[in-house]
């Protein structure tokens, strides 16, 4: 029988989306997208030795985990070391400690994890170039642990699922905290308004990509226009442009909250927040307001079950601007992630988290 052909252009997968803001949707991705995904990523961090040995423990139906832990360590003959389970953080030690690695990915809430566990300490860091933070926003106080326990940074990098993972990212040679590092080669940026009119640098607007990485629509969803006319994906994302090329991403679009007519990202507020030595994690969501429309709302896991709402809220009002200063704190035992450690806002908000207060 005749080998199938397959072109550049062909259908490569289905990615599903994280499902975190809204229903699934399956991204169409091709293989001229996989393979641009991969040479963009690992020729903007130097991933070309043969003797890399990569700790993954992003599944691999993750976008980021399929395309840095399989197509790109395989296209640059690294070794990819998979873990079954991630949220078995002993288990993981355990892994780690057997390996002289050489670079590692996470999330927030893995890292935190990580150096939360008495036995972190003991691991042997002294090859580890770097570490990859996606999915979340990196929170400002584990990347400066990290860093002084480890010795290596934490680069935080920006990608989806429509985009084969791969958009920016922070590199050894260019990292700016706070941001997702520079486009990758190949890749527009631009930052527009609602009425899709690009802004300047400085100004916070949704961003919008066009590049060889770009998914060429969704699953059975013909009633979503995923590109428009010139090629422009929209992230659904707010981002800043900044002057020096770095992009900084504000937060989700559907996870805004306006209080009174100004608008506060979550991700600030949990990042002042988590700034809190009591405090191990957070999420915060926006919840009806008879007064001020909206009110923001955060939910809690304390490091220690003495830290009060009244001196969280008293911390708040010192690093925050009085309309961003949440009204309502809830502390709880944990809170609801997705299965790559992606904390569920829209279950939060909408009240269907299965979280119980501590």
């Amino acid at each position: 029988e005749p080998f199938a052909t397959v072109a550049l252009d062909d259908l490569a997968i289905l990615q599903y989306t994280g499902g975190t803001t809204g229903p699934s949707k399956g991204a169409m991705l091709s293989h001229r997208n996989l393979l641009a995904s991969a040479v963009q990523a690992t020729s903007a961090l130097e991933q070309d030795d043969e003797d890399e040995i990569i700790i993954a423990p992003m599944p691999l139906y993750h976008i980021y985990g399929f395309t840095w832990n399989l197509v790109s360590n395989v296209l640059t003959g690294s070794r990819s070391v998979l873990i079954p389970n991630p949220r078995d953080i002993t288990g993981l030690l355990t892994t780690m400690r057997g390996l002289r690695f050489t670079s590692f990915a996470g999330v927030n809430t893995l890292f935190a994890g990580l150096m939360a566990h008495p036995d972190f300490d003991s691991i042997d860091f002294s090859r580890l170039k770097g570490s990859i933070a996606g999915g979340a926003a990196l929170v400002s106080s584990i990347a400066d642990e990290w860093q002084r326990r480890t010795g290596s940074n934490i680069f935080e990098g920006y990608g989806l699922s429509e985009t084969a993972a791969s958009l920016s990212c922070n590199t050894p040679h260019n990292n700016q905290l706070g941001t997702v590092g520079k486009a990758f080669v190949g890749t527009e940026l631009k930052v527009v308004d609602d009425q899709g009119r690009e802004l300047a640098t400085g100004q916070s607007g949704e961003l919008l990509v066009r590049g060889p990485q770009v998914l060429s629509g969704y699953w059975n969803r013909p009633d979503i226009d995923a590109i428009d006319s010139e090629g422009w994906f929209r992230t659904g994302d707010i981002a800043i442009m900044q002057a020096d090329g770095y992009i900084k991403i504000v937060d989700r679009i559907k996870d805004m909250i306006l209080v009174s007519g100004f608008n506060v990202y979550p991700n600030e507020v949990e990042d002042v927040l988590t700034s809190h030595p009591g405090v191990f994690e957070c999420a915060a969501v926006a919840v009806p307001d008879e007064r001020t429309g909206e009110a923001v709302k955060v939910f809690v896991v304390r490091c220690s079950s003495e830290l009060t709402e009244e001196a969280l809220r008293d911390f708040s009002r010192e690093n925050l601007a009085a309309y961003k200063v949440p009204k309502h704190i809830v502390f709880v035992k944990d809170l609801p992630k997705s299965a790559v450690g992606k904390v569920l806002r829209r279950e939060l908000r909408d009240g269907t988290a299965a979280a119980h207060n501590s």
